[in-house]
């Protein structure tokens, strides 16, 4: 992930897990040599052993464990292992774990930028694999010390080297030329005085106050706040002057706090005089081209971490200085997924640029050129031939190696444009910058940070650009690996029976090629020589790609979603031809359901999912059958799109065979009956395997497909043909049921306050409501009141927030509480979660008991899909933070001596 940045990419273990799994056998096929059943689960927990170590980051290349695992591929495919096609490539993950588990790699995309960050993947290291640095400092040394590192060049190591001697000549030479733009600060004596090195200046964008009596150039600030480290509080302190209308910027530290930001998403306001300004207003500025920006503070290094100095005027000045002689001046999209930046005038790429970051990217980008130059004449004095035969037709020589040189180079420049925009930010907490792609959009930023590309810390050429490259090169495998721009459509054409595992686009989440056109613009102008092919065009191709957006079809989702369907089941039928009929096809897919939509059958609410359903429509019409469905932890906690929403945290991984010619069709009463029996055990394990509930409605999809797919046609009771949207919103009402059942055996008093919370949550309700309700579950609300999971006062009733609960163990303890339900248990698990992470949780888990902790776990599922429906994100987030935790927890607990509740409920 740090050689280039792309999209929703699947993480590199998950990938090499599936490709394992798909291609060695489980021992239940080989009955000749696994006769037992206990056999074949002492061979099938070694095969699990060897995934155990296989997914560890620890042993990406540790060549033990991918010996081991080749071993087990060769002896299941009889020596002869399928080739691997990834048909919508990407960012190139999975043909990279195909690779390192010794498999020729074939891999396709329509994107350009895709195909070239694959391409230096699997490609283009396999070429130069083995080979000596050319580089002075490397050829300038004797034959014995050159025989010393004789064994350090091995794969891609010398390959990285160069890259790495060539990115720090780039740097020296950049300095040279644009260093007077990026002075230095004089410390103030506090800081021990003498000149410090800038890490960032911070600019707040400005529009002119529309108050008549005022017109002042307001201040864009989200917020004023620097640092909010609990020891160390920094922030900037607008001083406003009266009289003229203007105002300047401070550093204060110490006690106190800033001023409130002047802009947020409702809109702005203008400090000087504090009026309220809608945001047209400031988007009018903006599109006239009278949004400006002013410095509010600059980061520098010290000696013992960062410091705030208020901003100078030599510095402002310095940044005015800066007069490009290149830009990209290409057009953002009139409309994007993600896209904001164009409401307030950014309309081209350029624009997403202050004049001194396309300085600094510019002259980069001319040094990429230069370096192209000096490896091509360093690669002859180190005796590589110049033979002509460039790198993208196949050569392997000194125009080649320059030419690979410079591609790693150009993905350098693509990071530096990534840190150095003016979209990215400063985060108070970990006092560093945040590049442009924190999640997959271009959103605006008011107040942003210029990162210095001659520091030493964040955003910098050195670390930040050029260091994690040359760390990717020096651990990429080196085997056979081939990548085309290809259509997924074409590449298939192209290829004969492979192990198809492939990862599509997902409907309308993500508009891969409107955002990698951000990259595109540099890459081809650092690269359209070297590979004229993929950059032949102004942008990256649009009008192919496979994403269901309104916008490209004049604003017609029919259209769109058509457009997506057609093409995703061109793409399913073809791999139906071209998979190997000895091994699965592993599909990965994250899509978020559920969308409400009206039951046709009784007219009730029902929920399914236009993504799922679309992409599934696709794959069942092309002739497959779902045999199974892995449901795999692909996506980091705590990513910016995941913080303070219910974002997914899981991939699911269809696995599919083409269907049998001969299936039955089944009536629709017949497939709900298959449903009923293979649907609660399958339910089950997902649940005992702590699938987080956020993930767990697609999780489950897998299980209910899987039996809707094995039939030829379900027939509705008029001789139609069901749906996969109808059989979508049979399933989800098969799992409500599930959960239902499941409350079935709770005590009465769970199942008051569920039946109650999906009434009213944690608000106040009527007390002869409740009154009801209690009669109903067997309960009463006087008991619950005093159980402290209720509070009844003047005729309302109202569930206890987790906050209200007495702590434990100082004010309550499970084994002096004569009526603990699964609620009250839950509830304190999730405090205790939230107070003391998943210690403490297992601390009160262990104490209440396999039974009680077990179910508690389970209720959380019910309790989030509520949430989910009703919109309730806050609450949701507790119950999916429990499960996602639990195998911590269980793990933990497990540890701890044991010390279960024995007593039973009493009313």
């Amino acid at each position: 992930s740090t050689l280039h940045l792309w999209w929703a990419r699947r993480p590199l273990a998950a990938c090499r897990a599936v490709l394992f799994a798909s291609l060695v056998d489980d021992p239940s096929s080989r009955p000749e040599e696994f006769p037992t059943e206990e056999a074949q689960r002492h061979e099938r927990e070694r095969l699990f052993r060897i995934i155990r170590e296989l997914v560890k980051w620890e042993n990406i290349n540790n060549e033990h464990v991918l010996e081991a695992a080749r071993r087990e591929i060769l002896k299941s495919t009889d020596g002869n292992p399928p080739p691997v096609l990834d048909p919508f490539c990407g960012g190139g993950s999975i043909p990279l774990e195909a690779q390192r588990l010794g498999l020729r790699t074939y891999a396709s995309d329509l994107n350009p930028v895709a195909v070239l960050i694959t391409k230096a993947l699997i490609e283009i290291p396999p070429r130069f694999a083995d080979r000596a640095p050319v580089n002075p400092d490397y050829q300038g040394q004797s034959p014995e010390t050159k025989a010393l590192q004789g064994g350090e060049f091995k794969g891609a190591k010398g390959l990285a080297e160069d890259v790495r001697y060539y990115g720090k000549w780039m740097r020296d030479e950049a300095e040279k030329r644009i260093g007077s733009l990026y002075p230095k600060v004089q410390l103030p004596k506090e800081y021990g005085g003498g000149e410090a090195t800038v890490i960032a200046w911070l600019w707040t964008r400005t529009v002119k106050c529309p108050n008549p009596a005022c017109g002042a150039i307001m201040p864009l600030v989200r917020s004023f706040w620097l640092c909010k480290k609990p020891k160390k509080k920094v922030w900037v302190e607008p001083i406003i002057d009266k009289e003229t209308k203007t105002l300047s910027f401070e550093v204060r530290t110490g006690k106190g706090a800033p001023p409130k930001g002047t802009v947020n998403r409702r809109g702005a306001r203008c400090i000087v005089c504090n009026q309220p300004v809608k945001l047209d207003h400031v988007r009018a500025g903006g599109r006239a081209g009278r949004m400006g920006a002013q410095l509010m503070a600059i980061v520098v290094e010290g000696r013992n971490g960062r410091i705030y100095v208020s901003p100078a005027d030599e510095h402002a000045e310095a940044a005015k200085k800066a007069a490009p002689t290149w830009m990209p001046d290409t057009d953002l999209p009139d409309q994007a997924l993600g896209f904001r930046v164009q409401l307030y005038g950014m309309t081209r790429h350029k624009d997403l640029f202050a004049a001194r970051q396309l300085v600094a990217l510019t002259t980069f980008s001319d040094l990429v050129q230069e370096a192209h130059a000096l490896v091509l004449s360093d690669a002859a004095k180190a005796g590589l031939p110049n033979d002509g035969i460039p790198l993208a037709d196949g050569g392997a020589e000194g125009a080649a190696y320059a030419d690979a040189v410079a591609a790693y180079l150009a993905f350098a420049v693509d990071r530096a444009a990534d840190a150095w925009s003016a979209l990215t930010t400063w985060r108070q907490t970990a006092e560093a910058t945040r590049n442009t792609f924190a999640r997959q959009a271009l959103p605006m930023v008011w107040d942003f940070a210029e990162g210095n590309p001659f520091s030493n810390s964040c955003g910098n050429w050195l670390d930040a650009c050029l260091g994690w490259i040359h760390e990717v090169l020096e651990r990429l495998p080196c085997g056979h690996g081939k990548v085309e721009q290809l259509d997924a459509k074409a590449a298939m054409m192209n290829c004969g029976p492979s192990l198809i595992s492939t990862d599509p686009p997902y409907y309308d989440n993500i508009g891969y090629a409107d955002l990698s056109d951000f990259f595109y613009v540099w890459l081809r102008r650092n690269l359209g020589k070297t590979y004229p092919g993929l950059f032949s065009t102004l942008l990256t191709p649009k009008s192919q790609e496979l994403v269901a957006t309104p916008y490209r079809f004049d604003g017609d989702k029919d259209k769109a979603e058509t457009h997506f369907l057609l093409g995703l089941s061109k793409a399913f039928r073809l791999m139906r031809d071209r998979a190997s009929s000895d091994y699965p096809i592993t599909i990965y897919y994250a899509f978020k359901q559920a969308e409400e939509d009206e039951d046709e059958e009784n007219g009730d609410i029902a929920f399914a999912s236009t993504g799922w359903e679309t992409m599934l429509d696709g794959l069942l019409g092309a002739g497959f059958q779902i045999t199974g469905t892995l449901p795999l932890r692909t996506e980091r906690k705590g990513r910016t799109v995941q913080i303070g929403t219910n974002a997914l945290a899981s991939s699911i991984v269809l696995v599919c065979r083409p269907r049998n010619e001969d299936a039955p069709m089944a009536a629709r009463r017949e497939f709900i009956s298959e449903l009923h029996r293979e649907l609660p055990p399958a339910l089950k394990k997902l649940q005992q395997g702590s699938i987080a509930p956020v993930d767990f409605a697609q999780a489950a999809i897998g299980p209910g497909m899987a039996v809707f797919s094995r039939y030829s046609k379900v027939l509705e009771a008029d001789g139609t043909q069901m749906s996969v949207r109808t059989a979508l919103q049979i399933i989800n009402r098969e799992i409500d049921a599930f959960f239902a059942e499941q409350e079935g055996d709770l005590d009465p008093d769970t199942r008051f306050c569920v039946a109650w919370f999906e009434q009213h949550g944690m608000e106040e309700g009527i007390f002869g409501e409740a009154d009801v309700l209690a009669r109903a579950k067997n309960t009463s609300v006087e008991g619950m009141a005093r159980s402290g999971i209720v509070e009844a006062t003047m005729g309302t009733v109202r569930l206890l927030r987790r906050e209200e609960y007495p702590e434990y163990p100082s004010e309550w303890n499970p084994m002096d509480d004569s009526r603990l339900s699964i609620w009250k248990c839950m509830q304190h698990l999730i405090r205790q979660l939230e107070l003391g992470g998943e210690p403490a949780a297992a601390e009160l888990a262990n104490q209440l008991g396999g039974g009680r902790s077990g179910e508690a776990h389970s209720l959380a599922y019910r309790l989030y899909t509520i949430c989910e429906r009703k919109g309730w994100t806050q609450e949701a987030f507790a119950y999916n933070s429990l499960v996602a935790s639990w195998s911590g927890v269980q793990a933990t607990s497990a540890n701890l001596p044991s010390r279960g509740v024995q007593h039973e409920l009493s009313l």
